[in-house]
């Protein structure tokens, strides 16, 4: 049976250690697997003065980037399943959407909107003038949406296949 005392407590620890890796990831905001999620007209003028790298979804840097993200919260979210008590794959599943998608509210209306948008540690070099383009809610909504929700489904899918093999 699932406990939602240890989803909420999972919930707010899943916070946290996503904060944490966001902060660390700031600190290498420079590589390509990061200036990806910078709002275009930002990168574009990142790009003036510095070397310009491949940002794309098909460059090889961001997939790997994000492919590692996948597993990492894959991982994450199996053992936070478990330990949830899901014994099923629709358990699972639902168990690590619920937390994908909070998470992705999470990171847009809190990272994203408040503190990326206002903390001068996640500004590119030569952007740091750019005040209302790090205010875009709208491009890191849509990016919660697309592909934000497709990782939670294929983190879904995969707890949920892995519980049902585990139990």
């Amino acid at each position: 049976m699932v406990d939602l005392k240890i989803i909420i407590i999972e919930a707010v620890l899943f916070a946290a250690v996503f904060t944490a890796i966001v902060f660390l990831a700031a600190r290498k905001k420079h590589s390509a697997a990061s200036i990806h999620n910078y709002p275009p007209d930002i990168r574009e003028e990142y790009f003036k003065t510095h070397e310009r790298v491949d940002v794309t979804y098909r460059s090889k840097k961001v997939i790997l980037a994000k492919s590692f993200g996948i597993l990492l919260f894959t991982g994450i979210l199996l053992i936070c399943s478990i330990i949830a008590g899901a014994e099923t794959f629709i358990q699972g599943f639902v168990f690590t959407f619920g937390l994908m998608f909070w998470i992705g509210a999470y990171d847009t209306f809190f990272i994203d909107w408040v503190l990326f948008a206002n903390l001068k540690m996640f500004r590119l070099e030569g952007t740091e003038h750019m005040d209302k383009a790090y205010h875009q809610k709208w491009f890191h909504l849509k990016g919660m949406l697309f592909p934000g929700l497709v990782f939670g489904l294929i983190s879904a899918l995969l707890v949920g296949l892995l519980v049902s093999v585990i139990r």
